[in-house]
């Protein structure tokens, strides 16, 4: 039974990063405020289609069914995944205060972290891994924890840009925007060196693929900063998909 909520858990943890692509692809960011995590008429904005609305209801149904896990099964993992979920929402909360110009940016990196941990969390949940997260990091030190580093940089650039900033021509870095991005870039270039090394090719095939999307997401921020469109979501899916990949190549499901 546990698996089943566990899964419930990781789907809407990934949809909900999924989600966050489009808020910040349409412009949506700021479209509720910084009241968090709710409004008195969010269920009404939701339903006219508004994405924050919708990405705040989707991260509030994965704490439910976090919660429901943690309560069938009272350990270690599924403490940390409920642990996951909370500081998810609280960093949450953060990033919307980045965004009004409050806090620092690099909140929205540890934002993304968070996020990204639940849905790991969840899914080796419901895969019935056995061993404990501690595990999971050493046998996969690698891939993994650099590509937490660049999807924390990923998270950081948002945060810098304010979603609403264009990142510009990056030939000579000039700005704090262009440096985070330009950091961004080459921890995801030796992240693909790393899984070349490693034989992942799996892994090796979705990040070349995440790194043209990036490149996209690239194009359309320069082109349309305010709302580049749905090229966010479709790298956040990717990265999503990298991280399953990662899953699979080191045999931990």
């Amino acid at each position: 039974m546990i698996q089943y909520f566990a899964l419930l858990a990781s789907l809407l943890a990934g949809t909900t990063i999924v989600l966050g692509g489009i808020v910040e692809g349409y412009g949506y960011g700021l479209s509720l405020g910084t009241n968090w995590p709710y409004t008195n008429d969010m269920m009404s904005v939701a339903k006219k289609g508004d994405p924050e609305a919708i990405h705040r209801i989707t991260a509030t149904l994965t704490g439910i069914f976090a919660l429901i896990t943690l309560i069938l099964r009272p350990e270690l993992t599924t403490a940390i995944g409920f642990v996951a979920v909370i500081f998810t929402a609280l960093l949450g909360m953060a990033t919307l205060y980045v965004l009004a110009g409050k806090l620092p940016s690099l909140f929205q990196g540890l934002h993304d972290i968070a996020a990204y941990s639940t849905f790991v969390i969840f899914l080796l949940l419901f895969t019935g891994f056995k061993g404990n997260l501690l595990t999971f990091f050493e046998q996969a030190i690698i891939p993994p924890h650099f590509l937490y580093f660049v999807i924390f940089m990923g998270g950081w650039v948002t945060g810098t840009r304010r979603m609403t900033r264009p990142i510009g021509k990056v030939r000579k870095p000039n700005g704090r925007l262009q440096w985070v991005w330009l950091v961004h870039g080459a921890a995801a270039a030796i992240f693909v060196v790393s899984l070349i090394l490693l034989h992942f090719w799996l892994t090796l095939g979705l990040a070349v693929l995440e790194g043209a999307i990036g490149l996209l997401v690239y194009r359309t921020i320069n082109n349309n900063p305010g709302k580049p469109g749905s090229s966010i979501a479709l790298h956040q899916l990717f990265s999503i998909l990298t991280v399953v990949a990662i899953l699979i190549n080191s045999g931990i499901i």
